[in-house]
């Protein structure tokens, strides 16, 4: 029997887990605090996903070698820029046939490196068993159990079919790629373009401008991705447009509501105050940025937003930028 551990137990690591579970794979998360694990072990995550029971299939354990004992899978769940520090601790007890999973959708500051680069680099995995998990995954929704379908991306058509069949409990859908750039580049951006989104309804901007951010956006991601060496067609998916489309108009999203919150006229530490959670598209937009500049790459929209986040420009100031732009060709 497949068995599964899982590094992580915010919203979406404990969703996942939840999808493991009922799709027949006994699963043992890890987690830093005692009290979260406890609370795990007796069927529910209150901080995360509060009111849901978990599957009976799930326990957890603050013990990382304790939890990656005996695993087949073993999914990465924390926030993308904690990664590396993350696997200093857990490299060793990491099965060295395992598939590894990253739910992660970010770009690491500093190295501009994909979070698949990352878990190579720093935990010794070789590629063919690094697995990326993306699309619309809203973790509330699919904790409910509500219908949604994702992609399992990884080189290795095998190590992706194999973490699929794990994965695919009848509300969840996984299908598979061997597009391991497009799959993660698009779960990366869609944050920092939602955002965007985000501040345009915050300013009290309509449907028009919302949804020339999101198709814009598309056109940036597909820019960076093509020249990174991503599949094209991997940006018309679940992966590419689906997600970037939950995540961009979902009031569940962290980062559409981070957005609204800045178009409200809130600094970014006002609204890390008031939510005490950073969306990770804060945190990865100058990563992505400097990874288009470094490869020659327009992102007005992305870089516009990093000016918001980081340099302190208001929204409004933002917008009158992107509209001043020179015209051009829609297909440029």
């Amino acid at each position: 029997m497949t068995r599964a551990a899982v590094f992580g137990t915010g919203s979406w690591g404990t969703a996942y887990a939840a999808v493991l579970a009922d799709g027949g794979t006994p699963v043992t998360m890890w987690g830093r605090r005692q009290a979260m694990v406890d609370q795990i072990n007796a069927g529910s995550n209150e901080d995360y996903l509060p009111g849901i029971a978990l599957p009976p299939g799930i326990r957890a354990t603050a013990d990382p070698a304790e939890a990656a004992a005996g695993a087949d899978i073993v999914v990465l769940a924390v926030p993308s820029q904690t990664l590396r520090a993350n696997l200093a601790d857990w490299a060793h007890v990491l099965p060295r046939d395992a598939a590894v999973v990253s739910l992660m959708k970010g770009v690491e500051l500093g190295t501009t490196k994909r979070m698949s680069e990352v878990i190579a680099e720093a935990g010794g995995v070789e590629p063919g068993r690094i697995v990326v998990v993306s699309g619309p995954n809203l973790a509330k929704e699919i904790a409910q159990k509500q219908p949604a379908a994702s992609v399992v991306g990884c080189i290795d058509e095998r190590v992706a079919e194999m973490v699929a069949e794990a994965s695919n409990p009848p509300y969840f859908r996984p299908y598979t790629s061997s597009d391991v750039i497009g799959v993660e580049l698009g779960g990366a951006v869609k944050n920092v373009i939602a955002l965007a989104v985000g501040m345009a309804e915050g300013l009290g901007m309509g449907d028009n401008s919302k949804a020339s951010i999101i198709t814009r956006g598309l056109a940036e991601t597909s820019r960076l991705g093509m020249k990174l060496g991503a599949d094209p067609v991997t940006f018309s998916g679940l992966a590419g447009v689906g997600d970037l489309i939950a995540t961009c108009m979902s009031p569940l999203s962290r980062n559409r509501t981070f957005g609204v919150n800045l178009g409200k006229g809130m600094s970014v530490e006002e609204v890390v105050a008031v939510t005490r959670q950073t969306a990770e598209g804060v945190k990865s937009c100058e990563s992505i940025l400097q990874l288009a500049h470094d490869h020659g790459v327009s992102v007005p929209i992305i870089e516009q937003v990093a000016a918001v986040v980081h340099d302190g420009r208001s929204p409004q100031e933002v917008v009158g930028a992107l509209m001043l732009r020179a015209l051009k060709n829609e297909a440029e």
